[in-house]
Order: structure tokens, then C-alpha cells, then sequence
């Protein structure tokens, strides 16, 4: 070939150690491209086919599941959305995608706080993350699956997290026998499969080989009925012990074994993948005949079934065992014969369609989370703003209750404030009258009267300014003032009226509290305007009874009556307003107010004889 090139005077090319002629080097390079760009149409062409793929089965179910607990608001059909597509991936060795997906349902779970299912998707997470090296993570996720399960699961995550923390192999053995026992007494194959495989690594690190080999076929027999996936990366591990240890020929009897399974040859695709390993046996055995031929098996297989992209795996391996043979002639005719066949396969393969629907359907879960993420951020706004609203509302509640009750207050206080200076009021009305009795005495020269008149008129002025700052006082000290008041009134007009003072034995004394100097004034009036105009000797009654829960006052006399008063009145006394009833009826109506009191006071001439009756009635008040 090289005399050849000379002939016809072309300039040869250095390619990987051999000399190629410029046309077959431009040759192969536009075939590359061609085969790239031929791949690029076929993944273009095959967005229109329609996928059978189970993945991607699945994978769509889910996120109409998913997009559907999405609108409803169902945090818990969320999360297991992405938990079943977790699994979808990790059960077809996709682990980066399984453990994406897992941390969103654990996040979920976390927050319903659903502790069976925090400890399951926990656990699954710990082992894909285990699956990527993510030893840390892994026995975190590990940890937190033990701290939510029960007895049994907790005592299958605790030997996790030892087997993977602890640097002893006896330990590390001991924690994955323990395992062995739990899942041999609960059948479960899949987990006693993943343990004899666990056995398998520590018996390695011991350098027990035999034992090592025993469980890695422990592992397959029982992974192959139970999880075929795990049995063939089992029987990977196994072939690539072999590998390891120059055991080529159990290798390539073990790796034989498994294409002769039922779950490799109805799956092309896995078929085409484990003769490209049997291959890679052969070629690490040094016989690259028979790996060529093994690859050609499995190209032709890749084309027949439409898997495009492992055809062109064949072609290169096949490609570079033939360079290393300087074999360029075959290399060109298999790009030939790839390129030539690409539609054809494209047109087959439904995993580039599967692909790209697998990523679509990936976009519309990211979309869909976004959307999301938007719509509880709205909500999250529209809380927040509702929430300001709300507290404001209850702060300005707050305000105007504090504002009303401060103007309740002042209220209050003005009014016992003009309580207490109507009460100071009655004080010198009171005096005046006194001082004028004393006047009187003193007119007549009548100073024995008059010092008497004092002594008494100031033990009564003591009485009074000792209780002019309580709204009530004991009902006794308020009996023994109107005792000292009518003393002094008759002691002023001794010829004008005898009187007489009635308690209910009923009442109690000292408990009993009463309005302070409320009686007075109207004593004051049946004396000084009824009786006192008597030609004869009149009579003052004052009686105090207990009816039912109420207090019952009554002031009688017999004088000239009101009306009778007021004609006798000179023209300066009705231009003068007295101020002692007017006061009196203004404290009854502040005390109902300020105290909730019923005080009700009723003044009327008596019918059948001259004379006024005064009646007064309110609610006891015990101290």
C-alpha cells in the first residue's frame, strides 16, 4: 500500500503510528463527521416517535401524579410522586437522578412529619448516595432512617451505619452478618442479595478470595429471580474480581453465564452491553480476535434492534483494535458500513426518543416545581400582606380599646371627682345652717345652749370630715352621725318635734356599707321646712329595714307638707335655689352611675294627713 501511495506521488500522513495517504485520512475524518452529524438528525428525527420505554413509562405516570397532588395541594401525594420516581431511577442504576429525587420527598415527608415514610425514603436515599461514594451523606441518611424506625428497621440502619463507618473489617463483617440474619428471617432476597455483596467487599479487604467469590455468587443467585439489575451489577463485580485477580477464564465462564439469562436476552440492549464486557475479558486477556468477533456480535445485535448509540460503543472499541492492528482497511469499511446503515437504525431506536422525552418530561417537573415555588411564594405574600393586615386591625382594636377605656377612666375619675365636691358642698351648707343655730343661742343669750350646741355640733363636724373622702361608709359610723345631727336639731328646736330612729335587726351594722350623708339632707328638710312651721309639736320618723336583698329608708314627718312650704316661702327665699336637695339627687344619679347602684329615691306628700314622705331603696352592699 505504501509503494502505492509513492506511485502515485500522494503525501502520506502519520496517524497513531501508521501512514496514511491524504485522501483515506480526509476520508475517515469526513466519515466521523458525518456519523456526528448523522446522530444529531437521528435524535432530531426521533422526537417524533412514539416511546414504549418502561422508564419513561413510568417516569410520565409519575409526574402526571405529581402535577395532579400539585394542584389539589397534596403535600403527601408530592412526596410520593417523587419517591416512586426515585425509585424508578435507582432500580435502572441512575443514582445521581434516584438521589435528587429522594431528597425532595424527604424534604416533604420531613415537614408532614410522617415517620414511617421519612424512615423509607431515608434509607433509599443513604443507599443510592452509598452507590455514588457519598460515604457521608450516606451514613447521615442512614442515621436518620435508624432514629425514626422501629426495633427490627432500626437495628438493620444502625449495622448500615457501622459497616460504613467503622475501619474494622471484623466489624464491619459482624454488622453486615447481623443484617444477614434480619433479612434471611424476613425473606427478604433483595436485602440479603445487596449483604453477601457487602461480604463480598470486606472479604476482599481481608483478602479472602474464596470466601469473597462464594458470597459475590451467593449474591447473583439470589439478585437474578428478585432485582435483575442488581444481579447483573453483581455479576459485573464479579467478573471484574475475577479480572483483578488474572481469573480470565472464570471471568469470561461467569460473564457467559449471565448472558444466558432470561433477563438479558429479552432485553437487546443489555444483551449488546454484556457481550461488549465479555469483549473487554478477552481484550484484557490479551486475544483480540475473539473480542473482535464478540464486538461484531454485538454491533450487529445494536443494529438489528435500533440501539444506536451502542452500535457506535462497538464502533469504536472495534475501531481501536483495529488501529492497534493497522488493520485500516476494516476501520474504514466499518464507518462505512455504520453511516450506511445510521438511518435505518436511527429510525429503530426508541431510546433516543425515550431520552428526549425523559428530559421533556424532567423540564415539566422543574417547570412544574417553579410554578410552584411561584404560587406559594403568591400565597406566602398574600399571608404576609393578610397577616399585617389582621394585626393591624388588632392594633388599632388595641388603640381604641386603650383609648376608650383611658376616656372610661377620666370619666370615672371626673365623675368621683364631682362626686366628691358635691359632697364638700353638703359639708358647708351643713355648717351654715349649724352656725346659724348657734347664732340663734347666742341672740338669745343663751350661751349654755350655745357651748352645748358646739361641743355637740363639732363631735358631728369630726364624724363627718373623717368620712367626706369615701363614697361609702359603715352603715353604724352613718347611724351615728344622724343620731348627732337630730340631737343637734333638737336641741335647736326643742318645742317643734320629737323623733324617732328604727333599725332592722337584720341589718348588720359594721358589714353594711352605705352612701355617707345621704339621709341628712332630707332630715335636714323635714325640720327646717316642714315641722319647725308646726304651731304644735311634730314627729320625725326614720326607719332602716332589710327587704329581700335590698335596704329600705324612710323618712316621715308630719309638718306642713311641700306644698304648704313653698307657699310660705318670702319672694327673696324663691329667688334663692337650694342647693342641699338639688345636691343630694345630683350624688344618687353620679353613684348609680360610678357604682352600678339602683338607688331610688321617691318624695311625695303624704294623703291622708299633712306631713312628707321620703323613700329610699338600693342593693346592699357588703364589705
Amino acid at each position: 500500500m505504501a509503494g502505492e501511495i509513492r506511485r502515485l506521488g500522494e503525501r502520506r500522513i502519520s496517524l497513531g503510528g501508521l501512514f496514511l495517504s491524504k485522501h483515506i485520512y480526509v476520508y475517515l475524518c469526513f466519515m466521523k463527521m458525518l456519523q456526528l452529524f448523522a446522530v444529531f438528525i437521528g435524535i432530531l428525527f426521533a422526537n417524533t416517535l412514539y416511546s414504549q420505554n418502561t422508564l419513561v413509562d413510568d417516569i410520565q405516570q409519575q409526574s402526571k401524579k405529581l402535577k395532579k397532588a400539585v394542584d389539589t395541594k397534596d403535600e403527601s401525594g408530592q412526596a410520593d410522586s417523587y419517591y416512586n420516581i426515585g425509585e424508578t431511577f435507582f432500580n435502572n442504576g441512575n443514582f445521581s437522578k434516584s438521589e435528587e429525587y429522594y431528597i425532595k420527598a424527604k424534604d416533604i415527608y420531613e415537614r408532614l412529619k410522617d415517620k414511617p415514610n421519612i424512615e423509607k425514603v431515608s434509607r433509599k436515599l443513604a443507599q443510592s448516595q452509598e452507590k455514588q461514594n457519598k460515604i457521608t451523606p450516606a451514613i447521615s441518611n442512614y442515621t436518620r432512617a435508624a432514629e425514626v424506625s422501629f426495633s427490627k428497621t432500626r437495628a438493620v440502619n444502625s449495622n448500615d451505619i457501622v459497616r460504613l463507618s467503622s475501619n474494622s473489617p471484623e466489624l464491619k463483617a459482624e454488622a453486615i452478618q447481623n443484617n444477614i440474619q434480619i433479612n434471611e428471617k424476613d425473606q427478604d432476597q433483595e436485602g440479603l442479595a445487596k449483604n453477601y455483596s457487602q461480604m463480598a467487599d470486606v472479604n476482599i479487604q481481608q483478602r479472602n478470595i474464596p470466601k469473597a467469590e462464594q458470597n459475590l455468587n451467593n449474591a447473583y443467585k439470589i439478585s437474578k429471580e428478585e432485582a435483575p439489575q442488581q444481579a447483573l451489577e453483581i455479576n459485573q463485580k464479579l467478573t471484574d474480581f475475577y479480572v483483578d485477580n488474572k481469573k480470565f477464564d472464570k471471568a469470561i465462564e461467569a460473564k457467559k453465564k449471565v448472558l444466558t439469562e432470561d433477563f438479558v436476552k429479552e432485553n437487546s440492549k443489555k444483551e449488546v452491553e454484556q457481550i461488549r464486557e465479555l469483549a473487554n475479558i478477552y481484550i484484557k486477556k490479551n486475544d483480540p480476535e475473539e473480542a473482535i468477533d464478540l464486538l461484531k456480535k454485538s454491533y450487529k445485535i445494536a443494529l438489528e434492534k435500533g440501539h444506536t448509540l451502542e452500535a457506535q460503543k462497538n464502533v469504536k472499541k472495534l475501531d481501536s483494535l483495529y488501529s492497534i492492528s493497522e488493520n485500516i482497511e476494516a476501520s474504514v469499511h466499518l464507518y462505512r458500513d455504520f453511516l450506511g446503515k445510521l438511518p435505518e437504525v436511527v429510525s429503530k431506536d426508541i431510546s433516543l426518543v425515550d431520552d428526549k422525552i425523559l428530559e421533556d418530561t424532567e423540564q415539566k417537573i422543574v417547570q412544574l416545581e417553579k410554578e410552584k415555588e411561584l404560587k406559594d411564594e403568591l400565597i406566602r405574600k398574600k399571608n404576609v400582606f393578610n397577616y399585617s393586615l389582621m394585626g393591624a386591625l388588632v392594633l388599632l382594636t388595641i388603640l381604641i380599646v386603650f383609648i376608650f377605656r383611658t376616656l372610661k377612666k377620666v370619666q370615672i375619675k371626673n365623675k368621683k371627682i364631682a362626686l366628691q365636691s358635691l359632697r364638700r358642698e353638703m359639708n358647708p351648707h351643713f355648717i351654715f345652717n349649724s352656725l346659724n343655730s348657734v347664732n340663734h343661742f347666742i341672740a338669745t343669750n343663751n350661751e349654755l345652749e350655745a357651748n352645748q350646741y358646739l361641743t355637740k355640733f363639732s363631735k358631728l363636724m369630726r364624724g363627718v370630715m373623717e368620712n367626706s373622702t369615701e363614697d361609702f361608709i359603715p352603715f353604724q359610723q352613718e347611724l351615728d352621725l344622724l343620731h348627732n345631727y337630730l340631737a343637734l336639731e333638737k336641741t335647736r328646736f326643742p318645742d317643734k318635734f320629737e323623733y324617732e330612729i328604727t333599725v332592722d335587726e337584720n341589718l348588720s351594722m359594721h358589714s353594711l356599707q352605705v352612701p355617707g350623708m345621704l339621709v341628712q339632707p332630707f332630715l335636714e328638710n323635714a325640720i327646717w321646712h316642714g315641722l319647725r312651721y308646726r304651731s304644735e309639736k311634730g314627729f320625725l320618723k326614720l326607719c332602716f329595714e332589710k327587704d329581700s336583698q335590698k335596704l329600705k329608708i324612710t323618712i316621715e314627718d308630719n309638718g306642713i307638707g311641700i306644698e304648704e312650704s313653698k307657699k310660705q316661702k318670702t319672694q327673696h327665699q324663691k329667688s334663692r335655689e337650694g342647693r342641699g336637695m338639688k345636691n343630694t339627687l345630683e350624688r344618687i344619679a353620679l353613684l348609680n352611675d360610678l357604682y352600678h347602684q339602683d338607688i331610688q329615691c321617691e318624695i311625695t306628700d303624704k294623703k291622708d294627713e299633712k306631713g312628707v314622705l321620703v323613700k329610699i331603696s338600693y342593693q346592699l352592699s357588703i364589705k
